[in-house]
């Protein structure tokens, strides 16, 4: 009806925004929904009006859950594509897993303002049925990222104990990092890893770096005090993926990617015992490779609430949303391997170290999701490079920096793979 009266109006209903139970989360969902559909809406279908009149298919749009949607569906749900960006990167890093012939990795995404982590188990993007967006929880799939301000650009200052922190705030891009030679005053982390020699004084595209600036911005912070800080940041985040749910980050590899992740992905690497890096040659891009990649995907979901013995037949594909009764959170675990049931029991043992196998279960929603496979990611191969730490290694969007005990190969792909010798 309000459609009906309003039609220039953009209309956001929480049975379409969000269909599911939790009152809270389904109305902050559809508020966030309403609040951004009027600027999305008409930015996207005036872009599609721009694409048709010059010739031009209409372009797709990455969703937050790993898949891309036509102009249309996100101009009715803005709210699908909130944190598509960082999601698209999660796509690429799995392709490049793919290409490397591993299935179990964890997608490393630092750039000028934040680090994006996500887990990338059996080949694909780990999923959540909510993410956190400006303090507001939106009930929609979306990758499991976790994210932390800490990039390039953040500023190292000190606190009022007199520690030394990193972050969240950011030089950004203008006037960015004290060495850009923009106008920027303040220490930031890009600024320490040229004063430590990680970064060359003229990158690729033609920048040439202020060395002196960064020791005026710095003072008498120590640039590996200040390296030493964002680490630890990006390491708490690391673990957040890993063992705080239960994977053992020795047997997983670290796809590092971002303008900033190669600098910082040795490092975490080692801390973490883990024994392989991929590092790709469009690391700087590879967001933008993983959203030309990727499958066209429709999400939906069916809420339950009802013991799973009593749930009749399930979807063969897709997933549930699990819970034992009693409890007010659920675990999502694949249908595709047969038994609902014993999965969940494995998710919750991994997760919380117990399962309850003679507790009943209540299956809380279904999910699946309609998937048109996107095209083949190829990449061209690179120069052979072989390489040992400490070195530092250019790529045309990123600079890698090899840490003493490493050593890298390129051969035959355009990844780069760095392993502690």
């Amino acid at each position: 009806e309000v459609r009906r009266r309003l039609p220039a109006a953009h209309v956001a209903a929480s049975h379409e925004v969000a269909p599911e139970f939790r009152e809270f989360e389904r109305a902050s969902t559809t508020a966030a929904d309403a609040y951004l559909g009027p600027v999305v809406a008409g930015y996207v279908r005036s872009l599609g009006r721009r694409c048709k009149d010059e010739g031009l298919p209409e372009p797709l749009v990455m969703r937050s859950s790993g898949g891309v949607a036509s102009l249309e569906e996100v101009a009715a749900h803005p709210a699908i594509a909130l944190v598509s960006g960082p999601a698209a990167g999660v796509v690429g890093a799995a392709r490049i897993c793919a290409l490397a012939g591993l299935e179990d990795a964890v997608s490393f995404d630092m750039g000028g303002t934040s680090t994006d982590v996500c887990l990338v188990v059996g080949g694909g993007a780990g999923r959540a049925a909510e993410k956190a967006v400006g303090g507001l929880p939106i009930r929609l799939p979306t990758v499991d990222l976790h994210t932390v301000g800490a990039g390039g650009g953040s500023i190292a200052w000190i606190d009022s104990g007199g520690a030394l922190r990193v972050g969240p705030r950011s030089a950004g891009a203008d006037p960015g990092p004290a060495c850009y030679g923009r106008g920027g005053h303040e220490p930031t982390v890009t600024d320490a890893n040229l004063l430590l020699g990680r970064l060359p004084e003229r990158l690729a595209g033609g920048l040439e770096l202020d060395r002196d600036a960064a020791e005026r911005a710095l003072g008498r912070l120590d640039p590996k005090d200040v390296v030493d800080v964002v680490n630890a940041e990006m390491l708490r985040a690391l673990r957040v993926v890993t063992v705080e749910r239960g994977h053992d980050p020795r047997r997983l590899a670290l796809v590092a990617f971002g303008g900033a992740g190669p600098l910082h992905a040795c490092a975490l690497a080692e801390e973490l015992g883990m024994r392989t890096v991929l590092v790709p040659e469009a690391a700087g891009v590879l967001s933008a490779l993983g959203l030309v990649a990727s499958d066209e995907r429709r999400d939906a979901v069916r809420s339950y609430l009802c013991p799973l013995e009593e749930a009749g037949e399930l979807p063969r594909e897709g997933e549930a949303d699990l819970r034992y009764a009693g409890q007010s959170f659920e675990l999502t675990v694949p249908l595709s391997g047969g038994d609902p049931a014993e999965a969940f029991h494995l998710a919750h043992e991994e997760r919380y170290g117990y399962a309850d196998r003679g507790r009943p279960i209540e299956l809380v929603a279904v999910r699946t999701a309609e998937i048109r496979p996107g095209p083949a990611f190829e990449l061209p191969a690179g120069d052979p490079l072989r390489v040992e730490g400490p070195a530092l290694v250019e790529l045309p969007g990123a600079t890698c920096w090899v840490d003493p005990g490493w050593e890298g190969v390129r051969d035959g792909s355009s990844t780069l793979v760095l392993t502690r010798s």
